[in-house]
């Protein structure tokens, strides 16, 4: 074999080797749930387009679902809730992280989970966590009143 056809060989091979390995990461990236290579993840909101806001919590059993039942009307924005734990009613998705302009979530633990999880997902994401810990039952009175408070404030609502 010649010297020129030798290095036109390993040429190909290497750019294969190249080919092969990124579509490897393209596929472990898809699976993880982010972009590679990395894109920017900063939602885009028109003016004229809702917010959508995600309410998270460890089961999706009592705060976050009253949060979302709280909020689900207001005309500007679109609400989701979700739970971190592999019980939860409604386990949250890498769909539902890249579908929210905010995540409010009910404990830093929850904040915490989401970011070794999802942590590339939501890099560009506000996650702001709402302290309210697990204490009430679905749409108690005093829930609704601190989700009120707290999502107002932090928003900017009247």
């Amino acid at each position: 074999m010649k010297q020129g056809d030798l290095k036109t060989k390993e040429k190909r091979e290497k750019n294969w080797k190249l080919l092969y390995t990124r579509s490897v990461k393209v596929a472990r990236a898809r699976q993880l749930g982010f972009d590679y290579p990395s894109e920017s993840n900063k939602p885009e909101i028109e003016d004229d387009e809702p917010l959508n806001v995600l309410f998270i919590c460890s089961r999706n059993q009592w705060r976050s679902p009253t949060a979302e039942a709280v909020w689900r009307n207001h005309p500007d924005m679109r609400v989701r809730s979700a739970g971190t734990s592999h019980n939860a009613r409604r386990h949250v998705s890498v769909d539902d992280k890249r579908w929210a302009h905010s995540i409010f979530v009910m404990e830093d633990k929850h904040r915490s989970r989401l970011l070794a999880e999802f942590g590339r997902v939501i890099a560009n994401k506000p996650v702001h966590v709402l302290d309210i810990p697990d204490e009430y039952q679905y749409m108690d009175p005093e829930l609704v009143d601190l989700i009120k408070a707290s999502v107002k404030s932090v928003l900017g609502l009247p």
